[in-house]
């Protein structure tokens, strides 16, 4: 979460050109209850999720701990708490407040806001491998993986640096063409490869990436959706390519800010799910294909989503499963079955 600015105006004006409606309704959202919620782990802020399958079918869920300055480590299926890694410090293994998460294979994507870097751990152990982006990035967030090439990633990374940062100024526009950040990364030889590929973002009224930190990506469609929460403008997600145009639509103005973002495939299509956070969160479901609301729900107590991370099917939960972060303290658990029952969503995701 990037600290909050007070409402000041809509921005409807930002989504003349777009189909979809200005605001989303005030509709009640429906309840559903939450599968699991983790017990609360007091004074780490955790602030994003990221799901491992472990090599005996079992699965982690690991969260980012920004005041604890460590990561903790989850069973998936129950929400017990099985371990932590890390510690405050700048050298490998240790973090500056480590805020977006992601996995490729047994390869784990730590982002550091306070570090300005990107380190990479190998799972299970938690090694160290490397590091990247300590010469670009500025104040980084969050971070989405394309994993299509076979042996690297692409690393898209959101940098929310500020002209002046206790103040939440924000930079020239020129400069938010800058707002996201590419690497290729592979490991050969046990060495960790990294190379810059350029920044992007929109620096028209409409498209610019104010304040982000969420984003997540369709392969399949060319699309990346891009959290920016600047309450002056309307928090909301944005629309832009693989290659980082900004395609000419923004989604509906969420009531809080437009936290964490994921893409839910099932059967042709699918959805994507994104937290509003409010109190409770409101979990906004777009279709996959034309990015029209499909529904929302609340939990009976997940509130103030930061990130969240989805699985697909196992046995405890045989249609997937939805994790969202509960309070900056607790992980939430909801059953995509159920969601997709209780939404009346498409059948080839309904149980």
């Amino acid at each position: 979460m990037l600290p909050r600015y007070r409402p000041l105006f809509c921005a409807a004006a930002l989504l003349v050109a777009c189909l979809l409606p200005a605001s989303l309704p005030a509709a009640t959202p429906a309840r559903i209850a939450e599968a699991w919620t983790s017990a609360a782990s007091a004074g780490e802020e955790m602030d994003s999720l990221a799901v491992w399958h472990r090599p005996d079918g079992g699965r982690w869920l690991i969260a980012t701990a920004k005041d604890g300055q460590r990561l903790l480590v989850f069973d998936a299926d129950t929400g017990a708490r099985i371990g932590a890694s890390g510690g405050p410090g700048t050298g490998p293994g240790q973090f500056r407040r480590p805020n977006g998460i992601a996995v490729a294979g047994d390869l784990l994507f730590v982002v550091e806001r306070d570090g300005a870097r990107v380190q990479v751990l190998r799972l299970p152990g938690f090694e160290p491998v490397g590091q990247f982006g300590q010469d670009q990035l500025l104040t980084p967030y969050g971070i989405w993986l394309d994993t299509r090439e076979a042996g690297a990633v692409t690393a898209y990374v959101t940098d929310s640096f500020m002209a002046d940062f206790a103040n939440r100024v924000l930079p020239p526009r020129e400069r938010l063409a800058e707002r996201v950040k590419r690497y290729r990364v592979a490991v050969r030889d046990g060495r960790l490869e990294a190379r810059y590929l350029g920044a992007f973002g929109d620096t028209g009224e409409a498209g610019a990436l104010r304040m982000v930190e969420s984003i997540a990506g369709d392969v399949a469609r060319g699309r990346l959706l891009v959290a920016d929460e600047d309450y002056r403008t309307g928090s909301t997600l944005r629309e832009y390519s693989l290659q980082g145009q900004y395609l000419g639509r923004s989604l509906p103005a969420f009531t809080g800010d437009a936290e964490g973002v994921v893409l839910w495939p099932c059967g042709e299509g699918g959805y994507w799910i994104a937290a509003d956070q409010v109190d409770p969160t409101r979990f906004r479901v777009f279709e996959r294909d034309t990015l029209a609301p499909a529904g929302e729900f609340s939990g009976e107590r997940t509130a103030m989503t930061d990130g969240v991370a989805l699985a697909g099917p196992s046995a405890r939960f045989p249609h997937g499963v939805l994790y969202a972060l509960h309070a900056d303290s607790a992980v939430s658990a909801f059953d995509l079955g159920t969601v997709a029952q209780t939404l009346q969503l498409a059948p080839a995701c309904r149980p």
